[in-house]
């Protein structure tokens, strides 16, 4: 059977089964449709079978539990579980820091800043004066703070910078902060892909030089002065080539992952289907995501250098390969930028947000699905945009062309729809899905935006796949129960106002954010796989398929949606990217310090 299949198909199910110990050893984790009247009742069966995803909401909620119960409600709280889990003194500085934070009600919980430990911790394996000398010169836009002042740099004026800005600046007027260099990507796209081995190297000298000094008499208390000038850094040596990421990006990641064995894609004249998993995916249970950081990694899913415009052709390539201090929006998992809350939402602009109106009661919402924006997410050109993550997910969410590909043993130019056996979705079993698809579906492009432009927001090469469809506002897109997220040419900037929403999200990326660890799948949003060959299951699973007697899980999505609102309250506050930034710039500042092995605060102790 193997044998029979086509080359690529072939290797994904070959990388597929060779990842199984990888797997173990992973230790990080179209066309309008008329609207109908709104719904009154969604019919919900009393006695459902038991389904995958029950599971799995059941599960997340108790790991979640258990992460709550690690919350800190005092400073001898924080600092007990800072120093167990990073196995080094809080920062100077800290007992502000959780003052600034308890005064702002936020919920602190150590793991909810993981990512900042895991950007960080490289630099720890680099001289400090190497570190402070490089800060200045990897970027020319760049957030300073000198003596409690912040102040920004830059050749032209830039809204992300403007807002970073902000941020810091917020900051730097209420509380006490050290003197620090940021310099700032305002590019979309991925900056620093330094190979697995020399991140390796980096972090075992870190690590030899962590500790929790048992003399509190050793401890410096208070950040320091440079003791010499700074050496002048070497200039950073900037890749342009847009069609290296995908090399660049597989050094980066560890030996072990199937994306070390796996070469660019040279021949995207191979059918985007060929590329598609002919099992459950990886990082799935019964084929729903059950290791989200696993699901978005592209160093275990190799097949997505295929199907993702980031790794295709992103608009714009300025890749190091040496470890530079570069901070960012977002990043790929083994990308080496230093996280931040994206600037887009800190500024919190209307069109990404829907302003004020987070949307009416989930009875009042039509039961469907909706997506509107353009087709972005790289270069996608004639020869290439079948490959492109949004031209697939509406490819396989529009009912015409499910259909076509049901009456073509499954296959699209686009996507390969999963055997009906691995889902056991009814309407798929009835050869039917296209049918049922448009009773729940609003969604469209409206704006082609191909390379090189065309105008009136067409494509010639697109036009006879997609349908233009008018533009709908946020604060109307949640009229409608469901969310679908998917990335652009780096993260989704519509994430947060989705969970702040009163609506669902289901979402898709390949992306890390500031908020990863503070946000739990099946228990705020509905996680999906980056081929979206799980949408739809998930979609029968919750909206059910009345014409196919399947009934929903109403009362489920309801849950979800509520829950994520009611935490994204909590959690993902303007006042919360403020709490992150500021122990940010503590622990930069820490890291670019000379005596940074000595620093510490350690009142709590005396």
């Amino acid at each position: 059977m193997l044998a029979a299949m086509p080359h690529q198909r072939r290797l994904f199910a070959c990388v597929a089964a060779a990842s199984g110990l990888a797997l173990l050893l992973y230790l990080y984790f179209a066309e309008p449709i008329s609207l109908p009247a709104l719904p009154t009742h969604v019919p919900v069966a009393e006695n459902r079978p038991p389904h995958p995803i029950d599971h799995l909401v059941e599960r997340a909620a108790a790991d979640f539990q258990r992460l709550l119960d690690t919350r800190a409600t005092t400073l001898h709280n924080a600092t007990a579980r800072y120093r167990q889990r990073r196995g080094r003194h809080p920062p100077p500085g800290f007992d502000a820091w959780f003052d600034f934070a308890s005064s702002r009600d936020a919920v602190i919980v150590e793991d909810f800043f993981d990512q900042i430990y895991h950007d960080l911790e490289p630099f720890w394996g680099i001289p400090a004066r190497e570190v402070r000398a490089a800060a200045p010169h990897t970027e020319e836009t760049v957030v300073a703070v000198n003596n409690g002042t912040a102040e920004k740099r830059a050749p032209k004026d830039s809204w992300r910078l403007n807002h970073w800005f902000e941020m810091v600046d917020s900051i730097a007027q209420a509380a006490p902060i050290p003197d620090v260099t940021l310099a700032m990507n305002i590019m979309d796209e991925q900056r620093v892909l330094v190979p697995w081995a020399d991140i390796d190297r980096l972090v075992s000298a870190a690590a030899a030089e962590r500790q929790v000094p048992p003399d509190p008499s050793t401890v410096v208390s208070q950040f320091t002065s440079p003791m010499d000038v700074d050496p002048e850094a070497p200039p950073v040596e900037w890749m342009g080539d847009n069609h290296q990421i995908w090399s660049l990006f597989r050094d980066a990641c560890p030996p072990d992952s199937p994306a070390r064995q796996t070469a660019a894609e040279t021949d995207l004249s191979v059918p985007a289907s060929e590329y598609f998993p002919v099992q459950h995916p990886l990082g799935s249970s019964h084929g729903y995501v059950s290791n989200w950081t696993m699901t978005k990694d592209p160093c275990f899913q190799p097949h997505l250098r295929a199907l993702h415009g980031t790794f295709i052709e992103p608009v714009s390539t300025k890749i190091s390969k040496r470890l530079v201090p570069l901070f960012a929006g977002s990043k790929l998992r083994a990308g080496n930028e230093i996280v931040v809350p994206a600037a887009m939402y800190w500024g919190d602009w209307t069109e990404y947000s829907g302003g004020a109106d987070h949307g009416g009661r989930w009875a009042g919402k039509y039961n469907k699905f909706v997506w509107r924006g353009v087709a972005s997410g790289g270069r996608n050109k004639a020869d290439t945009w079948a490959h492109f993550h949004r031209h697939r997910f509406l490819s396989m969410i529009n009912g015409t062309t499910v259909a076509a590909a049901e009456a073509n043993n499954g296959s699209s130019p686009t996507f390969r729809l999963p055997p009906p056996e691995l889902y056991h979705v009814q309407a798929a079993e009835e050869g039917k899905m296209g049918e049922w698809l448009e009773t729940l579906n609003d969604a469209g492009f409206n704006d082609l935006l191909c390379f090189p432009w065309e105008p009136d927001r067409l494509c010639s090469y697109a036009n006879p796949h997609f349908h233009l469809v008018d533009g709908i506002p946020m604060k109307e897109q949640y009229d409608y129960k469901y969310l679908p997220d998917v990335d652009g040419n780096s993260y989704s900037a519509r994430f947060r106002a989705f969970l702040l929403s009163t609506s669902l999200p289901i979402k898709t990326t390949i992306y890390r954010e500031w908020h990863d660890a503070r946000l739990f799948p099946w228990v705020h949003f509905v996680p999906m796989d980056n081929t979206y060959v799980d949408f739809y299951g998930i979609m029968e699973y919750l909206a059910g398929a009345p014409s196919h007697n399947v009934a929903a899980h109403d009362d489920v999505a309801q849950t979800l949606a509520e829950q994520g609102q009611d935490w994204a309250q909590k959690v993902l506050r303007r006042e919360d990217m403020q709490i992150y930034m500021y122990r940010l710039l503590l622990e930069f500042g820490r890291v670019c310090d000379d005596n940074r092995t000595r620093l510490g605060y350690i009142a709590d102790l005396l």
